[in-house]
């Protein structure tokens, strides 16, 4: 599986990409909104042992993809949509980068590839997502992508002592074709 953008090649993951993404979720500043307080390069190969595995499943419903910097050939994050319901053809996406990467448009430009993805390539209706409320930066990508604020859940998700509201956020597939 490849998406491509601009800047970005968006493929399965491979199990040489577990120290990579060992650099990027260590950091202090990616840690902030997780439940983790730190990782291990066991936790990490763990976690990217589930998205090689999902990869395998049929029917697939879900894809996350390894974000990669085209020009410097660098894994810089993750991006991926998960179908909730085939029935009622909704899914959800999620995305996540190397704090050396944020603030240059590349979250969008994935989150973007990603919803593009869902309509055109998996018929999905509707594509949601969530972040949390205090994580100005990723309601920010949400909207530039087209999706609008459905909700705010209060007090949602209890994070190393501290709770957060969440935001959630959708697009239509006729708001999408509308664009």
């Amino acid at each position: 599986m490849l998406l491509e953008t601009k800047r970005l090649s968006m493929r399965d993951f491979i199990e040489s990409d577990s120290p990579a993404v060992f650099i990027y979720q260590s950091h202090p500043l990616y840690l902030r909104y997780y439940h983790w307080a730190n990782r291990t390069q066991a936790d990490v190969d763990e976690f990217v042992q589930m998205f090689i595995t999902q990869q395998t499943e049929q029917p697939r419903t879900k894809f996350q993809l390894a974000v990669i910097l085209k020009k410097a050939n660098q894994l810089i994050g993750n991006c991926g949509i998960r179908i909730n319901d085939s029935q009622l053809q909704e899914a959800n996406i999620g995305y996540e980068l190397d704090t050396h990467y944020w603030g240059q448009g590349y979250a969008t430009e994935a989150a973007y590839a990603i919803v593009k993805f869902g309509f055109e390539d998996l018929g999905m209706h509707r594509i949601w997502a969530y972040c949390i409320a205090d994580n100005i930066a990723s309601a920010r990508v949400l909207e530039k992508i087209g999706m609008r604020r459905e909700g705010h859940l209060r007090e949602k998700e209890l994070i190393k002592g501290i709770w957060y509201d969440h935001f959630v956020y959708a697009i239509l597939e006729r708001e999408w074709e509308a664009k």
